[in-house]
């Protein structure tokens, strides 16, 4: 074996091939920095997606042991991701070494290709759950004309689209936690609803600490966990409130937040929080990638006919997965505050399995 045979390196090193420097045109110096640039962004988002799709793997299983290997692979698999998008934020700044009038040298020689066409980027959104009628200009996604993708590129999206996605997924399996059953709560446990013993010390606790200006939160409480619409509440607002994630599964992440501290939480708080810290991730990411093309181009149309830094603004407001898990600490409260869990619960959440 040899190092350059074992990495392929000579179809890696020789697959650049700047247009400015074709006969005809005037060699651009930094197309050079361009090509190679997003080469190794879509060699990262092919590691990302190799990961996502070991922790689709896991979740897509009937039942998951929180006390298995399984679980915790998933959490170091998702902080892998974190650190990859770390580096790819990094990397912005690498590109910015470029110049406004470096970029133009080569610019309108990309027509109508664009970063848009990122095939691997749109599969890590809808394998993370952005669903397409949650995006910015959808319409933007489903074209195969001039600056648009592929008949195949598009083909694969669509499949994918249509696959359950990792939310999804992590939606199922917090459902399926068990820790408000009558196993441990006696007959109070058999419902999950308000009337949960838990749920209404929880919920008495969280108004009284709520301040005068924030009295309509408790509305918003009862229809996030509950699906109780506040009074005169229009369709809007509703809209607003609304999760991606089933009420159920909304109350066992709230409860895994809560109660993290205990030994059998550890790891599903941890892989929750990566979820969000992914999400804040791919957001910074679209942020640099605003102010980068806005320095480029300021406000000209994008190579690939979209409207540029416009586009970009308006899926970094809107393009977030998870931001209702983020939105829980909304509803936390003071730990010395915490209800007190039944003796049964708490030997189990603390491993006393004797």
């Amino acid at each position: 074996m040899y190092y350059g045979s074992y990495l392929h390196l000579n179809n890696i090193l020789d697959s650049q091939y700047p247009v400015s420097f074709e006969p005809g045109n005037e060699p651009a110096h930094d197309e050079m920095l361009f090509i190679i640039i997003h080469q190794a962004y879509e060699l990262w988002f092919k590691q990302i997606l190799f990961e996502l799709d070991y922790a689709m793997g896991v979740f897509q299983k009937e039942t998951i042991n929180d006390n298995s290997e399984d679980l915790n692979l998933v959490r170091h698999r998702l902080h892998r991701i974190i650190k990859i998008m770390e580096l790819l934020n990094q990397q912005v700044n690498v590109l910015d070494t470029m110049t406004p009038m470096d970029f133009l040298a080569f610019r309108n020689l990309l027509t109508p290709s664009s970063g848009f066409q990122s095939k691997q980027f749109r599969l890590i959104e809808a394998k993370l759950g952005l669903q397409l009628e949650n995006r910015h200009q959808a319409d933007y996604y489903k074209r195969t004309n001039e600056g648009g993708f592929t008949p195949k590129d598009f083909a694969n999206i669509n499949e994918t689209e249509n696959t359950k996605n990792l939310q999804q997924l992590v939606n199922d399996w917090l459902e399926r936690m068990p820790f408000f059953e009558s196993t441990y709560w006696g007959n109070e446990g058999e419902s999950n609803e308000l009337n949960h013993p838990f749920w209404k010390s929880y919920r008495t606790i969280y108004e009284q600490g709520l301040t005068e200006r924030e009295k309509m939160k408790l509305a918003d409480f009862d229809y996030t966990f509950f699906e109780i619409k506040p009074e005169n509440s229009s369709p809007e607002q509703l809209s607003l409130l609304k999760s991606s994630f089933s009420t159920k599964a909304m109350r066992a992440a709230l409860f895994i937040m809560l109660y993290r501290d205990f030994p059998v939480f550890q790891t599903s708080y941890q892989l929750l929080d990566s979820l969000i810290e992914i999400d804040h991730l791919m957001s910074n990411w679209r942020h640099k990638h605003l102010i980068m093309v806005r320095r480029m181009i300021g406000m000209r149309v994008g190579t690939g006919n979209t409207s540029g830094a416009g586009y970009l603004e308006g899926a970094l407001n809107k393009h977030y997965v998870y931001r209702d898990l983020s939105g829980l600490s909304t509803y936390l409260i003071e730990r010395k505050k915490l209800p007190k869990l039944p003796e049964t619960l708490t030997h189990y959440l603390g491993f006393n399995m004797g």
